[in-house]
């Protein structure tokens, strides 16, 4: 969106000959700016009432613990809008195995919740949250981004700066308690939505004058956000600090950590740092919250793709010891390197699949209880690489993909208040699969991109290449 200014040009006039209509002139303006919500922008479409409750029942669902299971995050293009029965087909496929369901408050689909201070659009984010309860789904919100007023920008419903370096741009520290506010805001409309993610992946918080992530500053807008969240209401639950646990080559020693590492690579300093000041100076948090990539920063997979899903396992329970029994989420997880377009389409979809199911697998041997697989949902087309289903521009679109299969399946086998098992695995097949299981299910992933007999939980069995198996004890 773009800026605009006035400019009297350069002509002199007679003040004697037009002092009169000037000074009408200037009072006629005066009146105007007077009359505009802080003299910035246009407030058209927006309401005051942003708090007032939407959606029924308002009510707060019993029993919600800080864990809440292995679901997605709703990017820029998702199921709630396209054709009918698209739609419908989507809401129906995800209502079948419940999942919890996350959404930021402004980008990726929600638009600005409010262009002038005071002034509010939830419409978008309104239509969201609606998909999400109608599909059965555990809504999450993740507070983020902020408006372009927060953040030294142009206020008024039509001056948005929706470019990427704007987006992701942090409240200005004097409008940290605005920012903190317009999440009251947001508890208040949504009284049932019970997680809070705050902000996401450090977006704006750079010391640059130190080389590192302004760590102080983030944590002061968390402290502000939680306790604005528990006055709404004692039982929300918070969370954050929402990094990006990065690493490096793990023969790179100049800024690597010693904490956490193995043949996948070792974690930057400057993360462990980060991490550290937040909790040791947070208010308080009832789930931590990271996100990462199984590969190095120099999208690197060491030893090789599977393997580096490993980092997963060290990195939770890295937190694990740092945090002691709060629960752990992982808001997104990568397992494959993105093209110069930050697309992932290079690999084959049952390669895709297995990966990701091997990441969520060290996810889980690591201690994570909740997990969100960040949807790259496209806004047309019959296929979509990675997806959890077809776009729905289309009647026919809304089907589910291999990536919803594991996803859900994955939720309903090993959600919140698993406890894992160890299950026999024959001594050849032990390099080449990897496996999770409780009390009732097993799941297989085969790492090769060949057929193979596997022998796991005492049973004999032929694996496609790259399969994921489910088993039944």
């Amino acid at each position: 969106m773009g800026r605009h200014g006035w400019n009297s040009g350069a002509r002199r006039w007679r003040l004697t000959a037009l002092l009169g209509v000037g000074v009408a002139a200037l009072a006629l303006v005066l009146t105007v700016i007077s009359t505009l919500p802080d003299n910035k922008g246009s407030t058209a479409g927006t309401t005051r009432d942003g708090d007032k409750v939407h959606g029924t029942p308002a009510e707060p669902p019993d029993q919600q613990g800080p864990s809440v299971g292995w679901g997605f995050t709703h990017t820029q293009h998702s199921a709630d809008e396209g054709a009918d029965a698209a739609v419908e087909r989507a809401e129906k496929l995800l209502g079948e195995r419940p999942l919890p369901q996350n959404q930021a408050i402004m980008g990726w689909g929600a638009d600005n919740p409010e262009p002038v201070k005071g002034r509010y659009d939830f419409d978008a984010l309104d239509r969201r949250v609606d998909f999400i309860r109608a599909s059965g789904g555990t809504p999450v919100i993740t507070l983020c981004c902020a408006p372009d007023w927060m953040k030294g920008g142009k206020a008024g419903v039509d001056n948005t700066n929706w470019s990427q370096p704007n987006l992701e741009k942090a409240p200005d520290p004097e409008h940290f308690q605005d920012y903190a506010n317009l999440a009251a805001t947001v508890a208040k409309r949504y009284p049932y939505v019970r997680h809070f993610i705050v902000w996401n992946e450090f977006k704006g918080f750079w010391n640059d004058g130190e080389g590192r992530w302004d760590y102080e500053g983030y944590t002061k807008l968390y402290n502000l956000v939680h306790k604005a969240l528990k006055k709404v209401d004692k039982d929300i639950m918070v969370g954050g600090p929402y990094l990006v646990m990065d690493s490096l080559d793990p023969k790179q020693t100049d800024g690597a950590s010693d904490a956490v590492k193995g043949a996948w690579g070792r974690m930057d300093q400057r993360i462990v740092d980060a991490f550290t000041y937040w909790n040791e100076h947070k208010a308080g948090a009832d789930f931590v919250v990271v996100d990462g990539s199984s590969y190095t920063n120099d999208d690197e997979m060491l030893p090789d793709e599977f393997a580096a899903t490993e980092k997963f396992t060290a990195v939770s329970r890295w937190i694990e010891r740092q945090t002691g029994d709060l629960p752990l989420w992982w808001a997104e997880y990568y397992v494959e390197p993105a093209d110069s377009k930050d697309e992932r389409q290079g690999w084959s979809e049952p390669h895709r699949v297995a990966v990701q199911a091997a990441g969520m697998i060290a996810m889980a041997r690591g201690g994570a209880t909740s997990g969100f697989y960040w949807n790259p949902e496209d806004e047309k087309g019959a296929s979509c690489a990675g997806c959890l289903w077809r776009p729905t521009d289309r009647a026919s679109g809304g089907t589910r993909l291999p990536m919803y299969d594991l996803v859900s399946r994955f939720n309903e086998e090993f959600g919140p208040g698993t406890t894992y098992e160890s299950v026999p695995v024959a001594k050849d097949d032990v390099p080449n699969v990897r496996v999770l299981a409780d009390d009732k299910a097993v799941v297989v992933v085969n790492t090769l991109n060949r057929a193979i007999s596997a022998k796991v939980d005492g049973k004999r069995f032929e694996m496609q290449g790259y399969e994921v198996k489910w088993l039944e004890r």
